[in-house]
């Protein structure tokens, strides 16, 4: 019965006794609940509840079929959700955390950096943080129509059916939109994260039909998960798969269906509720360390903004508005330029020099550090990479890449921090 309550594509008619066993009991007039009626107007439950007639038993219940319209009900879903939209607390107005905010615009404007871990104690506003990137996400083309937010210029980019359509010399319909940020749920199951077959339509119809995860959505966009230490581990093994090659592949009862997913992987978590697993670890570019603010007069004013955020979210947005827009701006002429950004060939040296006596195991440390530090300068507005850049990415980009030694006491951001200045100096 109560899985039945949980379905909208039956209605239920339950008829209970509601009346006395006196006949001078008056009779309740019937309630209706169709999908989309309540006294005469349509609901989604389901549920019919009719009078009492002679001759049946006390419960009497029926299941009958519905049709419903499936794609109007979206429609008026998702207008009713951007109406009902949560307020998203300005990115200008998070007091400190400077190394994890500088963090995400890199990823923001060079998302080939790989993302980023950021690690630290509960209550330090991570996600408050991570979440407060939306509104500085800026545009991007994608095809219209296509569920995978393929790029109309770059094959990399580009589902299997549009790549075959731009083949073929059609011309396919472009539309500017945000970049996407997806929220992954712990508890979300392999098949909403993949995507799933539609195996009897595949069997009756010879079709691939094919539903899109929650990884054809962030192709392209951001994919945020919150508390990543608590992932369990076949949904790591995802993840890590989709990182590695950039495609998502799903294989049910012998059809494969391939697309692309590409994104930018943000992680956060509290490093005393487990730790992640190295193989995960490695993917992620740039690693930032959130600690808890000491300084009383800045703790009251975070505890006073929240506070004005909490009573009025309109007001207090508009409060930032000019420094988001200018924040905006910079972002958008940093990811403009950042193709410009020149690094001289002494400093790559030195960036792999530090690698090599750091014992940094593969040559991604080395890639990542050379992206982090040009979109710095793009983030500045230069045009050649200079030392003081490779210096503020540098221990984000290596921290995390070092192998543990349970002795030593020292944070690992400060030895790649010392073994630059000795490399630098």
């Amino acid at each position: 019965m109560a899985s039945l309550l949980g379905t909208s594509s039956s209605t239920i008619c339950a008829s209970p006794s509601l009346s006395s066993s006196s006949s001078t009991t008056p009779s309740i007039s019937p309630i209706c609940f169709r999908p989309g009626r309540i006294c005469g107007r349509t609901l989604n439950s389901g549920i019919q509840i009719r009078p009492k007639k002679k001759n049946r038993s006390r419960h009497h219940v029926s299941v009958m079929n519905v049709a419903t319209e499936i794609n109007s009900t979206e429609q008026q879903v998702g207008k009713f959700e951007k109406k009902s939209a949560r307020p998203v607390y300005p990115f200008a107005a998070i007091v400190g955390q400077d190394e994890m905010k500088l963090c995400l615009l890199l990823n923001v404007i060079d998302p080939k950096i790989g993302g980023v871990m950021i690690m630290g104690d509960r209550g330090t506003g991570k996600s408050t943080t991570v979440r407060s990137l939306v509104d500085l996400l800026p545009e991007i083309e994608v095809v219209a129509g296509d569920p995978y937010n393929s790029d109309p210029l770059d094959p990399e980019f580009m589902g299997v059916e549009v790549r075959e359509r731009v083949e073929r010399g059609e011309q396919v319909p472009v539309v500017a939109t945000k970049i996407n940020m997806v929220d992954l749920p712990l508890g979300a199951t392999e098949d909403r994260v993949c995507g799933t077959i539609d195996i009897e339509k595949a069997l009756t119809e010879g079709v691939k039909a094919f539903e899109p995860g929650l990884l054809a959505k962030a192709n392209r966009g951001i994919l945020y998960v919150d508390e990543v230490n608590l992932l369990d581990d076949h949904l790591v093994d995802v993840l890590l798969d989709s990182a590695a090659s950039g495609w998502n592949t799903v294989e049910r009862e012998g059809i494969s269906i391939s697309h692309p997913a590409r994104f930018i992987l943000i992680g956060s978590g509290n490093p005393e509720e487990g730790e992640l697993r190295p193989q995960l670890l490695d993917r992620f570019g740039m690693h930032a360390q959130v600690g808890t603010v000491r300084d009383a007069d800045l703790r009251v004013k975070i505890v006073e903004e929240r506070a004005r955020f909490d009573s009025d979210p309109k007001d207090f947005r508009d409060t930032y508005k000019t420094e988001q827009d200018k924040l905006q701006d910079q972002i958008s002429a940093a990811r403009s330029s950042l193709s410009s950004v020149q690094i001289d060939r002494e400093l790559k040296v030195k960036i792999s020099k530090v690698c090599s006596e750091l014992n940094v195991d593969g040559l991604r440390g080395d890639i990542v550090t050379n992206r982090a530090a040009k979109a710095l300068a793009a983030l500045k507005g230069k045009d050649r990479v200079t030392a003081d850049d490779v210096a503020t990415v540098i221990p984000n980009c290596l921290r995390h890449r070092l192998r543990k030694d349970p002795l030593e006491s020292i944070d690992s951001g400060v030895l790649v921090s010392e073994k630059f200045a000795e490399v630098f100096s």
